[in-house]
């Protein structure tokens, strides 16, 4: 009976956030705002509609494993190896410099080392969960911001074994000597558990998938992922780890494996559901009467938390060798506590590093943190670009605040790929036609500075940069973004903007076609079709001489 009481109360939980996930996309909001508020409405410190919470939790915590398990899984040393130096030092720089700034403050405000240390560790990581999300649903994962804060991410990731191994060890022996002591001992446990992993995922494992039975069995891949995350987890209990940390390094591994790929789409459908349950399970945690008693001191925590978080993230990929405006931008979208802060602020609660109220008192900002950070990443992008103007020189009292405020019947290309290239090529020579060119990725974007073209660095889906780059007074728009729902989406947002002018969009594949002219496009170039055109074209000229060694022609 409390089996399908618990299932129940998934299912309730499932459904509200749904709705309220729904209700947020509609607003043009992150799903991730209707889990937080589904279940804190359902938790226990509020309407609590949930009598089985615990059974809810428990599960919420399963998939709070699944989720990292499914991360780490995207994470590979491979893809570590490739962040580079903007990436690998300025996220190194960002944890150290975020650590260490918190326990400096925290000490200042007369909290004990130890404690300061611990809530250091809880504001030195971000959501990894949350901006991919976010960064991928504004298709600005590719962006320099976007790879930056990904690259960041990943440092963060690879930082938690450490951390966790501090936290833990901070909760035990008082004595100086006894804590280097038993860090050492958990260091050395963790070094065996990753050893003993990498021996499992990526030397045994490969022989048992690359046996007959397994190759001609599908469910194979599936269940031994899921034996990996369920077992790493337990181990990881069993050593005295979190539970999360061993799924988290077992995916991280495991994502090495050539069978990596493949286990990543069989999970995929799956995160959905983790990443719904973890968010709605910290709603659960927090406690609106915290909220309402201790308002001012959270706005103070959550703001310098936003603010300072931003700023040191930012001074730390410029100190790495990124661009100001960059730096900013991905500086910006990593502003918030992440899933393992919750994970390092539980193991510091279970070492009495933390009270009851301290521990609620970190889970609400982390929730407020959270509903600020789709905010903080649609506004990325627009503060890179204002920054990038104001180091031209523009912005100044007094001066123009727009270089293109006499930019009339110009031709707007979104996206310089090869596409918008040739697009270019062909159109540059005709001297009543000036061009701007619209690109998020800044190497591309100096590449068409280099055609002596005017570029805007932006998301051509965001209002405000298509309205930078005076699209009301475009004669045409020539949109080769290769992905036809962002495509479809700026398609929208041109048509609505700018009603008279001329829209015309690459379509990748044939199926595309009527939905971008349904959003509004004017000139639909469709690949597959102009690939068929070619080829025919190409066949009818062809010489079939010059295949036959007797025409004595080139061919011979």
């Amino acid at each position: 009976m409390e089996l399908w009481t618990g299932l129940l109360d998934i299912l309730i939980l499932l459904s509200v956030a749904l709705l309220l996930g729904g209700i947020a996309g509609r607003f043009g909001q992150s799903p991730i705002l209707g889990y937080l508020l589904a279940g804190t409405l359902l938790g226990p410190n509020a309407l609590d509609l949930l009598p089985n919470h615990i059974a809810v939790s428990t599960i919420a915590e399963l998939g709070v494993a699944l989720l990292l398990f499914s991360i780490g899984l995207e994470f590979s040393w491979r893809r570590l190896r490739a962040v580079g130096r903007v990436g690998g030092f300025g996220g190194t720089l960002q944890v150290l410099g975020t650590l260490g700034a918190t326990v400096g403050v925290l000490v200042l405000l007369g909290m004990g080392v130890r404690t300061a240390l611990a809530l250091g560790a809880v504001v030195a990581l971000s959501s990894t969960a949350a901006v991919m999300r976010l960064l991928a649903a504004r298709s600005e994962l590719d962006a320099v911001h976007g790879r930056q804060a990904v690259g960041v991410l990943l440092l963060q990731d690879v930082a938690v074994v450490p951390l966790v191994l501090l936290v833990s060890t901070l909760g035990g022996d008082p004595d100086s000597v006894g804590i280097g002591a038993t860090l050492f001992r958990k260091a050395v446990t963790a070094l065996g558990l990753v050893v003993g992993f990498h021996l499992l995922l990526n030397r045994l494992l490969p022989v048992i998938l690359r046996t007959d039975v397994s190759a001609k069995n599908r469910d194979m891949p599936v269940l031994l992922a899921m034996i990996t995350v369920l077992g790493a987890a337990w181990v990881s209990h069993w050593l005295g780890f979190s539970p999360v940390l061993g799924a988290f390094i077992a995916g991280l591994l495991l994502g090495e494996s050539p069978f990596a790929t493949q286990i990543r789409a069989d999970v995929a459908p799956l995160q959905v559901v983790f990443m719904t349950l973890f968010f709605s399970s910290i709603g659960m945690l927090s406690n609106p009467a915290v909220v309402v008693e201790n308002w001012a001191l959270l706005a103070l925590a959550v703001g310098g938390v936003v603010f300072g978080k931003a700023a040191i993230a930012a001074l730390s990929l410029r100190a790495a060798g990124s661009t100001l405006p960059q730096a900013i931008a991905s500086g910006l979208v990593l502003a918030q506590l992440g899933e393992f802060s919750l994970v390092l602020a539980d193991s510091a609660l279970e070492g009495n590093l933390l009270d009851l109220s301290q521990f609620e008192f970190v889970v609400a900002a982390l929730m407020l943190t959270l509903f600020v950070t789709p905010f903080m990443v649609s506004l990325a992008p627009s503060m890179a670009l204002r920054v990038r103007r104001w180091r031209r020189g523009v912005g100044e009292e007094g001066a123009d605040l727009d270089p293109d405020a006499n930019l009339r019947d110009h031709l707007v290309i979104v996206g310089f790929g090869p596409a918008g290239q040739r697009v270019a090529e062909l159109t540059m020579g005709d001297p009543n036609t000036p061009i701007l060119v619209l690109e998020m990725n800044q190497s591309t974007a100096a590449h068409a500075e280099s055609y002596g073209l005017p570029v805007h660095i932006g998301n051509a889906m965001r209002e405000e940069v298509l309205e930078h780059a005076r699209i009301r007074e475009a004669r045409a728009v020539a949109i080769t973004l290769p992905d036809p729902l962002s495509a479809r989406q700026v398609v929208r947002l041109v048509r609505a903007l700018a009603p008279e002018a001329v829209i015309a969009v690459r379509s990748r594949y044939h199926i595309h076609r009527w939905q971008l002219v349904a959003a509004g496009a004017h000139i639909v170039v469709d690949e597959e079709d102009q690939v068929g055109v070619r080829i025919a074209a190409e066949l009818k000229s062809f010489d079939r001489g010059a295949l036959d060694p007797r025409a004595g022609g080139e061919g011979s």
